[in-house]
């Protein structure tokens, strides 16, 4: 069965719009064009576009997901099957979060007493599951399972007052970065505060520190677009800024 934009936008529930910017950019050709120039789509873009889909839903970038289904080693089954794990992880999350809502319901309610680390498990395993979801691919093949795994079990182990500590360190660490990357200097007393707080931050999360590890998940940062754009939200070049800090801070650098 073929498809102009039209009826393929309504089947999928995409504009047209989206499918023109996709041809364009080259991530979703059609099969054909009619003699009228109408683009027509058949069953492969069909596919296509329903991975697209999928990959778009889990967050992915449109350069990201060119990248992977525009590769010779692309294979759709296995994707299907790399999507619907993810699509079981998402709802062991939401089932988490619902337990935990549902319960401090009956807690407000005063039918029972949740402790402190209850409270806050769903949300812990939230952000393991979407840590997981966006660098867990990256970081197992830099530093390994077991890294990883040990990483989430102490997020997952941490209290109350160890996951606020964490988050007025990045804040802490934020506010010195862009103060310091105003003046340019890398090495300055401020780049090297900032430096100092990242691997504060880190060390809640890894099992061991090293200058070297450090200096590697800096870099990560740099080569890395889907870290590079949650430095660089805040202030563009803030990635490679924080690199060349922590490149200094650990004698790393060149």
């Amino acid at each position: 069965m073929e498809y102009t934009v039209q009826k393929l936008g309504a089947l999928a529930g995409v504009s047209t719009r989206t499918l023109r910017y996709y041809d364009e950019v080259g991530l979703l050709k059609p099969a054909r064009k009619s003699s009228s120039g109408y683009r027509i789509y058949g069953q492969a873009e069909v596919n296509r576009l329903q991975q697209i889909l999928f990959y778009r839903e889990l967050g992915l970038s449109l350069e990201a997901i060119q990248e992977i289904v525009t590769s010779p080693s692309f294979d759709g089954a296995r994707a299907l099957r790399d999507h619907h794990d993810k699509l079981l992880q998402r709802r062991e999350q939401l089932e988490l979060l619902i337990v935990n809502v549902e319960t401090t319901l009956a807690e407000l309610e005063g039918r029972i007493t949740m402790s402190n680390e209850e409270k806050f498990a769903g949300f812990k395993q939230k952000l393991i599951d979407d840590n997981e979801q966006k660098y867990g691919e990256e970081v197992r093949s830099k530093y390994g399972d077991e890294a990883a795994e040990k990483s989430n079990a102490k997020l997952k182990n941490m209290t109350e007052e160890q996951y606020a500590d964490i988050q007025r360190i990045e804040g802490e660490m934020f506010t010195a970065l862009e103060q310091a990357m105003e003046a340019g200097d890398s090495a300055s007393e401020l780049a090297q505060k900032a430096a100092d707080l990242h691997r504060q931050w880190l060390t809640f999360y890894w099992d061991t520190y090293t200058k070297e590890a450090h200096a590697g998940v800096a870099q990560m940062y740099v080569d890395d677009e889907r870290f590079t754009a949650y430095y660089d939200k805040r202030r563009p070049g803030l990635a490679e800024f924080l690199r060349d800090a922590v490149h200094v801070y650990t004698g790393t650098k060149a």
